[in-house]
């Protein structure tokens, strides 16, 4: 009798985490299921849904100076507190110099900090802060901010 129920204990304690095991394995499918099936929303947002991703940061020459390259979603490109959140982010804890440009289209972020006429004139926004030369501005596409006093060129 003693042997009958050792032996159901037994049985239960190894049935039992099969059992868990196995609804944690149908619950995470499920889950695994649903973030497949929002994927293709999400593709269209960056950043969890902030508009802006940094898509490179790439050095100024040789003085350790970094330009984040920011991509924001063209449907928010004239939401400035897109750039306002990525500014914060970015330059959080940078007391000395902090860069962060912003485009709208990826093909046009360069891949160094120099930029062409063309990735220059598609550039949404400029944000600049350098506690050395005193310097602390952000300057506007035109197409953002038309009323802008500083549009870029």
């Amino acid at each position: 009798m003693k042997k009958n129920i050792a032996y159901v204990l037994l049985f239960l304690a190894l049935s039992i985490p099969l059992t868990v095991s196995a609804s944690t394995k149908e619950e995470n499918s499920d889950t695994v299921e649903a973030e497949t099936e929002a994927q293709p929303e999400e593709t269209n947002e960056l950043e969890s849904g902030n508009g802006w991703k940094t898509v490179l940061i790439a050095e100024l020459g040789k003085s350790g100076k970094k330009v984040n390259m920011v991509l924001v979603e063209q449907k928010r490109h004239t939401d400035k507190t897109v750039y306002s959140n990525a500014i914060s982010r970015l330059c959080q804890g940078e007391d000395e110099f902090c860069r962060v440009r912003f485009w709208s289209d990826a093909r046009f972020i360069p891949e160094r900090a120099s930029l062409t006429a063309e990735q220059n004139k598609q550039l949404k926004a400029d944000y600049l802060f350098n506690k050395t030369a005193g310097i602390r501005e952000l300057r506007w596409s035109c197409g953002v901010d038309p009323n802008s006093q500083n549009c870029l060129p």
